[in-house]
Parts: C-alpha cells; sequence; structure tokens
C-alpha cells in the first residue's frame, strides 16, 4: 500500500513540475517583453514602454518566484534544516538573491533589475526537473510491468465442476482453478490435471517455453501455452513467486549504496565550494574588477546556477533504478546493493554441489547389457517398468527415463536391497551390489568399481534368476554448469566446490565441471568455517547454495547468493537471489556487477568533470574573449548534464 502511495505521489511530482513550468514560462513571455535590454534587443521600447511598466514587471516576477520556486525554495528550507545543504539549498539562494536584488532596484536601490534572468531560470530549472523526474520514473518502469503481470481475474473450479469467474482476491490455498490456452496463470500452484507449456521469460528470463504436466509448479504471471491445465493454489497474496520478487526489488532500490555515500559527500562538498566561489565570484568582480554591483552578482549567480550538483545527485540512483529493473527482468533478485556492487571484486566462489552444480536427483549415467539377446534399450525398459511402483529416488531416476512401459503385477520391496515384480510373464529384479554378494551372484567387479569410484550408485537387473545388465546413476549434472565454470575462469575467478558427499563424489563432479578446488564430506556446521578458511587467504569470497544447511555459509560470505528453488531459510539469508537454479546466472550477476560500477563511475566522472569546467566560465574566466554565461545559460547547461546523465544510466547493459 505504501509503495502505491510512493508511486502515486512520484507521479503527482511529475505533473506539478510539469503545470508549474507551462503557467512560468506564459508568465514570463510579458516578463522578457517588458525588460529593457530585450525591448532593445527586439528594438520595441517605444511601444512597450509605459508608466509604472517595472511594477508590472516585478508583480509578474514575484509570480514567477513564489509559484514556479516554490518547489526549490521548499527544497532549500528542508535541506537547510537537515543541515544537509545541496543543489536545493544553490537554486534556492541564486534565485532569491536575483529576486531580492532586482526587487531593491525597482523600489529605489541604484542599479539595473534582472527579472528576465529570474524568470528564465526558473523556467529552465522546472523544465529540467520535470524531465529528470520522468526519466526516473522511466527506469523504475519495469517494477510496474512485474505488478501488470497477474490477470485481474481467475477460473474457480467449484465443487459441482462448474467454473466461476472471480477476484484474485477470492481465491485461497486449497483452491482450483482451470487456465485456459493462452490465459495469464493468476496463482502460484500445482498442476492435478492435463499438460500444457508456460512461457515464463517475464519472472525468469528464460525465454524458452517450460513443460509442465501433472504434480508440476506453475507461477503466478507466467503465460500458459497450448493445453488447459487444471491447477491447486499453494500460494497466493503476498507469499506468491510474483510479489516476492516485487518485494525483493523494492528492499534493492531502497538499500544503501556504498557508491551513493560518495555521491552525496561529493554533492555536499560541491554545493559548498560553488557558495563560496559564488561569493569569491561577486567580491572579485564588483572590488577587484571596478565591475557593476549587479553584474557582480550576476556572476556569482550564475555560478551557484551551473554548479547544482543535479547530475552528481542522480549519477547514482538512475543506475539503480535500471540495473535493478535489468536484473529483475533477468531472475537476479537484488537484496544487498552494498553486496551487489562488491559483487565486482569477487575472485573465488564457492559453489553449493546438489541443487546448485547439479539437479539434486539421480539421472542414469551408464548402461550395461550382459546379455547379448537383450540390448540396453529394453533392460532400461524392463527397470523402469518395474521401478515406477517404488518411491526411493534411485528408483524414480530410473522410471523416469521411459514413457511407455510395460504392464506389472506383483510387485514386491525386497527391504533395503530392490525391488521384484512379474513382467510379459517374466520374474524382474532391480538389486543392490549387497543383494548380488549376499546369493553369490558373480559380477565384473572392476567395471562396477570404476563406476564407484566416480560417486555413481550402481543397480543391476536379474530376469528370470539372470543377471542381464547393470544400470549406473549419479546426482545429475546442469547442463549449465560447465560453462559457467569455464566462464568464471575466463574472468580469473576461482570456481570451487563445498559438498557434504563423499570425496570420490566430489572428486567426480569437480573433474567433470572443471573446478579449481574442492571441499568433500563437510559438515553443515563446519560450511561457515571452510568459507573463513577460503576468505583468510585475501580472497573476496560469493557462496552459492540452496539449502538450510547452506545459510551459516551464505552469511558469512562476503556475497551470498541463493537460488530460487531453495529453502526461504537459505534465500532469507543471501544478498541475491537466483530465480532459476542456474549457474551461468551467477557468472550474469557478476558482468551486471561490474557494468552497473562502471556506469557509476561514467556518470560521476562526468558530473564532476562538467562542474570542475564550468564553473571557472561561469565566474567569468572567458570574459577577456567576449564569452561570458548569463544565469539562464547556466541553467540550460545545467539541465543538459543532467539529461545526459540520465540517458547514460538508461544504456547500462551487460554481456552473458
Amino acid at each position: 500500500m505504501k509503495s502505491k502511495e510512493h508511486d502515486n505521489h512520484h507521479a503527482m511530482m511529475v505533473a506539478d513540475f510539469k503545470k508549474r513550468f507551462i503557467i512560468s514560462i506564459i508568465v514570463t513571455i510579458p516578463v522578457l517583453l517588458l525588460s529593457p535590454l530585450i525591448q532593445e534587443f527586439l528594438n520595441i521600447g517605444n511601444i512597450l514602454q509605459f508608466r509604472g511598466d517595472s511594477y508590472v514587471i516585478f508583480a509578474l516576477s514575484s509570480f514567477i518566484y513564489f509559484y514556479g520556486g516554490w518547489p526549490f525554495l521548499k527544497g532549500a528550507f528542508k535541506e537547510l534544516k537537515n543541515r544537509q545543504p545541496g543543489m536545493m539549498t544553490l537554486i534556492g539562494l541564486a534565485i532569491t538573491i536575483a529576486y531580492i536584488y532586482s526587487s531593491a532596484v525597482v523600489f529605489g536601490v541604484e542599479g539595473k533589475f534582472f527579472f528576465w534572468e529570474l524568470a528564465t531560470l526558473i523556467d529552465i530549472m522546472l523544465l529540467g526537473h520535470w524531465i529528470e523526474m520522468r526519466s526516473i520514473m522511466g527506469a523504475s518502469q519495469a517494477l510496474k510491468e512485474l505488478a501488470k503481470l497477474m490477470p485481474k481475474q481467475a477460473h474457480k473450479i467449484q465443487k459441482n465442476g462448474k467454473t466461476k469467474d472471480v477476484e484474485l482476491s477470492n481465491l485461497g490455498k486449497g483452491d482450483k482453478v482451470l487456465i485456459k490456452p493462452g490465459e495469464k496463470i493468476p496463482v502460484d500452484g500445482i498442476v492435478y490435471e492435463g499438460k500444457t507449456s508456460v512461457n515464463e521469460a517475464m519472472l525468469t528470463g528464460e525465454s524458452k517455453p517450460v513443460a509442465k504436466k501433472e504434480n508440476d509448479e506453475v507461477i503466478g504471471g507466467s503465460i500458459n501455452g497450448e493445453g488447459s491445465v487444471k491447477v491447486e493454489i499453494k500460494k497466493t497474496g503476498e507469499e506468491s513467486f510474483l510479489s516476492q520478487i516485487i518485494k525483493r526489488v523494492k528492499e534493492a532500490q531502497q538499500s544503501k549504496s556504498k557508491t551513493q555515500d560518495l555521491a552525496n559527500r561529493a554533492a555536499f562538498w560541491l554545493t559548498v565550494i560553488s557558495i563560496s566561489v559564488g561569493f569569491i565570484t561577486f567580491i572579485a568582480w564588483l572590488f577587484f574588477m571596478q565591475r557593476q554591483f549587479s553584474f557582480s552578482l550576476e556572476r556569482a549567480v550564475t555560478v551557484m546556477v551551473i554548479t547544482c550538483p543535479h547530475a552528481l545527485g542522480l549519477a547514482i540512483p538512475l543506475v539503480v533504478a535500471v540495473s535493478t529493473s535489468i536484473s529483475a527482468r533477468n531472475g537476479l533478485i537484488i537484496r544487498n546493493r552494498a553486496a551487489f556492487e562488491k559483487a565486482r571484486k569477487v575472485d573465488a566462489i564457492i559453489f553449493d554441489k546438489t541443487g546448485t552444480l547439479t539437479k539434486g536427483e539421480f539421472g542414469i549415467t551408464d548402461i550395461i547389457s550382459l546379455n547379448k539377446d537383450l540390448p540396453k534399450d529394453e533392460i532400461l525398459k524392463y527397470a523402469a517398468s518395474l521401478e515406477k511402483n517404488s518411491e526411493h529416488s534411485i528408483a524414480r531416476g530410473i522410471a523416469k527415463e521411459i514413457d511407455n512401459k510395460y504392464k506389472v503385477s506383483n510387485f514386491k520391496a525386497i527391504t533395503g536391497k530392490g525391488a521384484k515384480a512379474k513382467i510379459n510373464g517374466r520374474e524382474v529384479m532391480v538389486v543392490s551390489p549387497g543383494y548380488l554378494r549376499e546369493n553369490n551372484i558373480e559380477f565384473n567387479k572392476e567395471k562396477i568399481d570404476k563406476f564407484t569410484s566416480e560417486g555413481k550408485t550402481v543397480v543391476f537387473v536379474i530376469i528370470d534368476k539372470k543377471l542381464v545388465g547393470a544400470i549406473a546413476l549419479a546426482d545429475i549434472l546442469r547442463d549449465e554448469s560447465k560453462k559457467a565454470v569455464k566462464k568464471l575462469k575466463d574472468m580469473g575467478i576461482k570456481p570451487m566446490m563445498l559438498t557434504g558427499d563423499n570425496e570420490k563424489v566430489a572428486g567426480w563432479v569437480a573433474e567433470k565441471v572443471g573446478l579449481d578446488e574442492y571441499f568433500s564430506e563437510v559438515l553443515p556446521e563446519e560450511k561457515a568455517d571452510k568459507i573463513k578458511e577460503v576468505q583468510s587467504r585475501g580472497y573476496v569470497v560469493a557462496m552459492t547454495g540452496d539449502g538450510v544447511n547452506d545459510a551459516p555459509a551464505l552469511t558469512q560470505a562476503d556475497i551470498g547468493i541463493a537460488v530460487g528453488a531453495g529453502t526461504d531459510v537459505a534465500i532469507e539469508t543471501a544478498d541475491i537471489i537466483l530465480v532459476k537454479s542456474n549457474p551461468s546466472d551467477v557468472v550474469s550477476l557478476l558482468e551486471l556487477s561490474k557494468a552497473t560500477y562502471r556506469k557509476m563511475l561514467q556518470n560521476l566522472g562526468w558530473a564532476t568533470g562538467y562542474n570542475a569546467f564550468a564553473i571557472p566560465i561561469a565566474a567569468g574566466a572567458l570574459y577577456p574573449l567576449g564569452i561570458l554565461l548569463s544565469p539562464a545559460v547556466g541553467a540550460i547547461l545545467m539541465s543538459i548534464s543532467t539529461v545526459i546523465v540520465a540517458i547514460n544510466s538508461r544504456f547500462l547493459h551487460y554481456k552473458t
């Protein structure tokens, strides 16, 4: 609710600046026409000069000062009250000095007023702020797009089987909904009937449609493909995946940035320098150069206007807004800005094995046929048909490999050793090496030992009491793991692995993926100590994990990265969350961190360099060459500088 109010407030401010700009510029027209310098330039003095014209221009300028200048006066008061003088202080001081001095001239003080400079200065400041705030809103647009992903209604399945369209707010856990082809999925839930493919690109960055069948999870906000599915709701409202993403993105936008601290300090000192240089400029022109009071004052006002640290103040926030939006679109949720900025310095990254480098589920790696009349695919079909009735993780790993299975009867589990059943009139068994040893069944121990040395699990297929084959399984390596590790090495980052598995399993995974180093047989409570050990070598360490036992290590690491498929505990202790369980996203994260920092430096370099160049020119250093800037021209240059920073921020991109 607060966020919605904040967004509405921001939109109202944009509209307010637009309105003040339009009204002020309309009132500026007669101010310009009544100004002696403009009349002289246009040669219309005899036409528009009349008795009391100075009071008319005073009244019009007073309106522009109080109405158009109000946002700056109010901002200056707030900054001074908080003892943090900044850009609003400079603008407020500049227009107030110009207004008070010009007003004094109207009422008898010797000199010349510059109401037209005051009016155009305020107009340009309003225009600059309007453009600037529109840029800020545009930079955060992706967050609003996320919020728009959810449909307004859903087809709720009632007890009688019929559907009724209801508002999302009327849905709860356990309710069931129908999702038709092409519709947005309204809730997070589990498919209990039907098959389809789902486009999750806006949520995960994955462009390829994801196949969904019974017992698969679907995410609210993703787009259903070609099939109708029925879904049981598991999460609603604030618990939903999309709501959590929006929450994390907002946390990131509001979290503290160390680079922003640097920019804030620079802006503060630039304000102090600007006021000081403005005062020195006034004294130098008035007393040392013997120029008129109005001329000297105009130089001081121009210095304060042209050096307003607007660009410096926006250099970091705009990049933060853009990078946060980019990361959200690509499935990288930043919770801690300081940690994200530090990610560019990472020189060692430690992966948890299960669920991160691997899928955390068994898959077949090798099939051996010991019967020349029985090919490998037939052995697998018999084994998969038998194992479809078992709940064991190894059994599931075999069963999922074959869709078209044989009919099974008389299924019976052999406790701790395997299972058996009748298939096609034959007795089929899938058993462990222990069963073979107990029953004195001979097998090629040397070949099996090779599999076990690689950390694989081996089961044997027996048909009609004869050993016909063996199947080796392992925790399946993610396809992206090897590619991600290679990229990390190319970036000069040392990839490591931390696992509770034994030395053989860890060594096999490390070799297959190409890791530089690994730690095996690490107990959960020892994981944080291993992170400390690597840090003690002088490395900036990132840790990637997904389990409850990874939480202490994620906290200990310089940057904790949780994969989105992991536990709530891991996610809550992490600095950054990867929506997909994809190691390649770690590379994307580091690349985005580097790109973001480069963009911040570009903006800071431009903002500080611009001011270093602009101050002496505004003070009149090029006056001997006939170059003299008015406050209005100074305001234009200042606004252009701000817009350049805004545009540069929008060009943030990174390569993966």
